[in-house]
């Protein structure tokens, strides 16, 4: 059984993966959980569905989420604590989601750190209305430096529904690209669906990650059909097993 229920009791199991890379379970920081109590609920809920490890990625959007190391540090910490008085098995470590802009460029012309996992991998994103006229060279001067560039959800930039070369372009630039779980679910509309089965079917897909946010993301995971789950299963290219 590619994705059963645990127990009849509606919950999906995720174990397959183990890990999940894009999440937002820090409290307070981004637009994700608001609180502690918040976090650890979604904590739980994670690994009751399978994961044994969340790399937790906040935003780093320098106009509305000026995150810093410091501060994501800070805030891992406190639910590393909370995790560890609660006695729940599950490894916590934390990255960011960049957003590329003009901040994010001028911290890799730096050579400031950047907040990457598993060694060199750096989770990015860019406009839902646009992509930005130099993505190929911030993914470039990235690789200069020595990361590999993940592009997060990229099934939902559906305004690339028509020039779907873009993501070959990705793919032949060195990109690995992570999957929304949740785009699965039809919960961000029927395009974003569609343009995930598309990627799938072209064996785009590097990483799964549920960019969880709060409980209402929780219900949708647990709406993705059977035959998604065992279509990503089955392409062979999902690698969250090895982060």
């Amino acid at each position: 059984m590619f994705f059963s229920k645990k127990k009849n009791t509606g919950i999906p199991d995720l174990s397959w993966l183990r890990t999940d890379l894009h999440s937002h379970l820090l409290p307070g920081i981004d637009d994700g959980a608001p609180d502690l109590n918040t976090s650890m609920r979604l904590i739980k809920r994670l690994a009751e569905f399978g994961y044994k490890k969340l790399i937790t990625t906040p935003h780093i959007l320098w106009e509305i989420y000026p995150n810093t190391p410091d501060l994501i540090a800070t805030a891992l910490e406190a639910v590393k604590k909370e995790i560890h008085a609660e006695g729940i098995e599950i490894e916590l470590v934390a990255a960011a989601e960049y957003f590329i802009d003009e901040y994010f460029e001028q911290q890799i012309k730096n050579r400031a750190p950047i907040l990457s996992f598993s060694g060199n991998l750096v989770l990015v994103e860019f406009s839902m209305i646009t992509a930005p006229m130099d993505l190929q060279q911030v993914i470039f001067d990235l690789q200069i430096l020595n990361y590999q560039p993940v592009i997060a959800h990229p099934e939902r930039y559906t305004y690339l529904t028509r020039k779907k070369e873009f993501f070959d372009d990705l793919k032949y630039s060195g990109c690995q690209l992570q999957l929304n779980l949740l785009s699965l679910s039809g919960y961000y509309g029927a395009a974003v669906q569609e343009l995930s089965d598309y990627l799938i079917k072209k064996n785009y897909y590097d990483y799964a990650g549920t960019d969880i946010h709060h409980v209402r993301h929780l219900e949708a995971l647990q709406k993705i059909s059977s035959t998604h789950i065992k279509r990503l299963q089955d392409c062979g290219t999902i690698k969250n097993h090895l982060l």
